[in-house]
């Protein structure tokens, strides 16, 4: 089950690059055909094709009624959540609430001349999306991460969608999470057809301003194709990391953490940058250890022979060169000088400085968000934030006396562009 072993050289961090940037992209044409149909189908049909959609994939009978969670529902959730975990999960959202208040934006106005004023408006949202995929475990994690942004922002309505199970219920811990984090409205629906209800509206599920939240290829292409109808946070993708180790680095972390990673998808990705061989070795041979023994064999097997890889770098530098390219989703530095290291890193959607702070540490409870972007987009997407659920609108306030000091500049601009009736509007004002 062992990783690749690599030098570090330039072709095959463009290899590395490449492999990495088609993760979830494949074959997409028959994905944006099935999507469409979704699409055209729940549009024109509404709660009638989410609900068919709904046995079809989740093998799950129900009615526009039962499609919506009740309070009751809720409350029995809660009760049958082990009482230990739902105070972690309680500590947790309080951690992630914290970090995101910090986060608010407030709108400004500034004097300009003679008592005229411009500035910025800054809103949130009136009404939010989030989906959480079913998947092969419930991450109320997830829940945490995408709905307590939303909630802090101000959010009025925060939809809530995610698979049901077969016997029509969604799993208790999800249930708790979203509660706890603020989900108004909560609906048993997964892929493609959650993010097509929530961007068009049923009779049922209202129709939202954006959708987070992340998903398999089929939800992910759903949310490209909606883009525009409504907003949306990024375009993950299957997860990642990125370690850069020294020899100071220990080689058991190393390998706990890659296989951190490993572990969500048989198409994740787990990439050490060393300028160690003798650690590139340790920790070759702790990865396949570990991964023998663990209860997720079958997806680490896959995960490690395909996108996993050890690369020996011929200095920090050039390790750090590397991650700049790969702009990965999880950045990890293992390294003395981590201070130095850090001051250089200008693309990753999270960042974990030291031996004591592993990724698994940010997923679950630190704070900030774990909502990232993947694939190399960390190069212009940042993590999921409270800013993500505002909106913001330009406030202009002139008086006669502060345009009349402006109006013939306008009018000049206007008459270069040769949009005559531009300038007019405002020499208008001044003619008599």
């Amino acid at each position: 089950m062992k990783c690749k072993f690599l030098e570090g050289t330039e072709a095959n961090l463009k290899e590395t690059v490449e492999l990495l940037g088609m993760r979830g992209k494949m074959d997409l044409g028959p994905v944006i055909d099935t999507v469409n149909g979704v699409l055209a189908d729940i549009r024109e049909n509404g709660d009638e094709a989410v609900l068919k959609y709904t046995a079809k994939f989740d093998g799950c009978e129900l009615t526009p009624e039962t499609m919506r969670v009740t309070k009751e529902e809720i409350d029995e959730a809660i009760a049958k959540v082990n009482p230990e975990l739902l105070e972690v999960i309680k500590k947790s959202a309080a951690n992630i609430r914290a970090f995101h208040e910090m986060q608010k934006e407030e709108g400004f106005m500034m004097d300009v001349a003679k008592g005229s004023k411009i500035g910025v408006r800054v809103r949130p949202l009136k009404i939010a999306g989030i989906y959480v995929p079913g998947g092969t475990a419930p991450l109320p994690s997830t829940v945490l991460m995408d709905v307590i942004p939303a909630s802090v922002a101000g959010v009025e309505r925060i939809v809530f969608c995610t698979p049901p199970q077969k016997d029509g219920k969604i799993a208790p811990v999800i249930l708790a999470a979203a509660s706890i984090a603020g989900a108004n409205e909560i609906y048993k629906v997964g892929g493609a057809q959650a993010i097509a209800a929530m961007a068009y509206g049923t009779n049922t599920i209202p129709r939202v301003d954006k959708i987070c939240g992340p998903g398999n290829i089929y939800v992910n292409t759903a949310k490209r194709l909606v883009f525009g109808q409504v907003d949306i946070d990024m375009f993950a993708g299957p997860s990642e990391i990125l370690i850069i180790a020294d020899d100071s680095a220990n080689p058991e972390f190393v390998a706990a953490d890659m296989l951190s990673q490993a572990e969500h998808d048989k198409i994740a990705s787990a990439i050490v940058l060393t300028t160690s061989k003798e650690l590139a070795s340790k920790v070759l041979e702790a990865v396949d250890r570990r991964s023998e023994k663990s209860l997720r064999k079958n997806i680490l097997e896959q995960s490690l022979q395909n996108y996993c890889a050890i690369i020996a770098c011929d200095s920090l530098d050039t390790a750090i060169e590397f991650s700049e390219e790969l702009a990965p989703e999880h950045l990890e530095l293992c390294v003395a000088d981590e201070d130095a290291t850090l001051a250089k890193i200008n693309n990753a959607g999270a960042v974990f400085v030291g031996n004591y702070t592993p990724e698994p540490l940010g997923d679950y409870f630190a704070g900030p968000n774990h909502t990232l972007p993947t694939s190399g987009t960390a190069r212009f997407f940042s993590p999921l934030n409270t800013g993500d659920f505002y909106k913001k609108m330009s406030v202009l306030r002139y008086n006669e006396e502060s345009l009349r000091d402006c109006y013939q500049d306008v009018a000049k601009f206007a008459d270069s562009e040769g949009l005559e009736c531009h300038a007019s509007a405002v020499r208008v004002r001044f003619e008599n």
